[in-house]
C-alpha cells in the first residue's frame, strides 16, 4: 500500500513521472487528439466521451484512489526542461502477497515518440517498483505486430514469455498479445552448473 499521504514522484534525467492532476486536462486532451491516429491501432476503443473534461476528472480520481489503495500507479510523463506532457505510464493490477507483481501499460504522444522518453520512463518505473514497492515481477503485453513496443520492452529488460489468445479488445476487436515480464531477480537462461 502506498498510503494516501505519500506523494509519488519519480525523477529521471529528462523526465518527471507524477500522478495526473485536474489542471493537466487541456494538455492531455490536446496530445491525445493530435496523436489519435498514432494511438488508436494499439489501444482499446476510445469511449465517446474519452476526451471530455468529465472523463478526465474521473481518470484523475481513479488515479488518486488507485495510488491510495496500492492497486495501481498511474503516472504522467512530464519533460523536466519545460513541463510539457509527453504521455503516460501505468503500473496496474498490482498484486501483493505471494505474487508481488504488476502490469505496465504506456502511451506517448506521436511527436515525442522514438526519442527515448518511454524507455527512460519504463526503466525508472521498473526500478521504483522493485526497489521502493518491493515487487518481484512486472508484466507487459502488446500486439504481435507492434515491433516498436516489443523492441522497447526488450531494451528495458523484459523477456518474451508467450502469447495470450484474445487477451484484450483493441480498436474494437479481441486481439492476441505477446507477453513479456521483467523480474527483479531474473535467473532465466542462467545456471549454477559449472
Amino acid at each position: 500500500m502506498l498510503g494516501s499521504r505519500k506523494k509519488v514522484r519519480i525523477e529521471t534525467e529528462r523526465l518527471t513521472l507524477r500522478p495526473p492532476v485536474h489542471s493537466d486536462f487541456r494538455a492531455w486532451a490536446a496530445l491525445r487528439l493530435e496523436s489519435r491516429d498514432f494511438l488508436v491501432p494499439w489501444e482499446p476503443t476510445w469511449a465517446a466521451d474519452h476526451l471530455t473534461r468529465k472523463a478526465f476528472t474521473n481518470r484523475v480520481y481513479w488515479a488518486q484512489r488507485s495510488i491510495t489503495n496500492g492497486t495501481a500507479l498511474p503516472l504522467f510523463l512530464e519533460r523536466r526542461a519545460d513541463g510539457v506532457l509527453l504521455g503516460a505510464i501505468t503500473l496496474d493490477h498490482i498484486k501483493r502477497g505471494p505474487s508481488q507483481s504488476g502490469i505496465t501499460g504506456y502511451w506517448i504522444g506521436q511527436r515525442h515518440a522514438r526519442q527515448g522518453f518511454m524507455r527512460e520512463a519504463i526503466e525508472a518505473l521498473v526500478h521504483y517498483a522493485f526497489s521502493t514497492m518491493d515487487l518481484s515481477r512486472i508484466e507487459a503485453g502488446c500486439l504481435p505486430e507492434n515491433t516498436a513496443s516489443r523492441n522497447l520492452l526488450e531494451k528495458c529488460g523484459y523477456k518474451y514469455e508467450g502469447v495470450a489468445q484474445s487477451y484484450l479488445q483493441i480498436n474494437g476487436r479481441w486481439r492476441n498479445h505477446v507477453l513479456y515480464a521483467n523480474l527483479r531477480h531474473d535467473r532465466r537462461g542462467k545456471t549454477d552448473v559449472g
